[in-house]
């Protein structure tokens, strides 16, 4: 039970950082805050992984392509994409996007990692995304089927889908001789090196009193903590379980920025919370498989 704290703690904390995000919007560009949050995870970290990824730079070396390709995937196009499409489509159609996340991951590990499909998996998913449907959409789903398609839907879907083929790769490509910290520390360096071109040919703001503590927190729980949390997760419970979890975001995304923000509550946040929490229990409950394995079936036909 206490390994679903793991995903649970990541999606809490990108939770928070999705409000820290809007306050964000008014006081620092979308490019300086995604280089800095990583800058400064990269500052906090080396003191402590450095010398250790120096003494195992020969089993790192060979590595290297993987650790660049999940930099990319799931630091850079992820976060990058997410932070401009704020500025091109509405939060309504962010949080359905983002809810698609599970689906696309166990889709994914179906075609990667042979997975096979089960009910749980397939109706739990429906439920919780129906239910997340509900609440990013003010309880108006119609409104949802209204709306076009622009620039900004297509830089989240595509955010997502990095996301969710990193998560793949992730357990794909395990590197059993590098702890979690140093694989994420390694990851990080890479954003940053990825980044600074981006940032440095952006228009810049400035670093002042109003928006460093949304960078501390960004560089700090959203990008230490949280990923932490969620590579342990997906090396633990897998990736189709881990991201589950992404549907509760909207949730708690609600209920944060009720407090923090004097969001108003309403009757459709209950509702849509029930439904996505219902839609996790259902994945992890039925684990019946869609279609019955070969062998099984044989073995049931030759007792015939």
């Amino acid at each position: 039970m206490g390994a679903y704290l793991l995903p649970l703690g990541a999606v809490l904390i990108w939770s928070v950082n999705t409000v820290v995000s809007k306050l964000a919007a008014d006081s620092i560009s979308a490019a300086e805050i995604g280089f800095f949050r990583w800058l400064v995870a990269a500052v906090l970290f080396t003191p402590f992984v450095l010398p250790s990824i120096w003494r195992q730079r020969a089993d790192i070396k060979p590595l290297l392509p993987r650790i660049v390709v999940l930099g990319v995937l799931g630091m850079v196009i992820y976060q990058s994409l997410a932070y401009y499409a704020a500025h091109f489509t509405t939060a309504t159609h962010m949080g359905i996007i983002g809810s698609l996340t599970p689906m696309l991951v166990l889709a994914l590990a179906v075609f990667m990692l042979g997975q096979p499909l089960t009910h749980g998996g397939i109706w739990g998913s429906l439920l919780a995304i129906l239910g997340v449907a509900l609440v990013v959409s003010s309880g108006r789903l119609s409104h949802l089927a209204s709306e076009g398609l622009n620039l900004g839907d297509a830089m989240m879907f595509l955010a997502m889908l990095a996301y969710a083929v990193y998560n793949i790769l992730l357990k794909r490509w395990p590197m059993p001789r590098l702890a979690t910290v140093q694989l994420l520390y390694l990851q990080v360096l890479v954003a940053v090196v990825v980044q600074f071109p981006l940032y440095l040919f952006s228009p810049k703001t400035g670093l002042d009193a109003g928006n460093l503590p949304l960078v501390g927190y960004a560089g700090i729980m959203a990008s230490i903590a949280a990923p932490l949390l969620w590579m342990k997760a997906v090396q633990t419970l897998g990736p189709g379980r881990s991201s589950m979890f992404f549907n509760l975001i909207p949730v708690f995304t609600a209920l944060i920025a009720a407090f923090a923000l004097n969001e108003p509550l309403a009757a459709y946040h209950a509702v849509g919370g029930i439904m996505t929490i219902a839609g996790l229990l259902l994945a992890e409950l039925w684990k019946a498989p869609l279609r019955a394995r070969p062998a099984l079936a044989c073995g049931a036909k030759a007792a015939d």
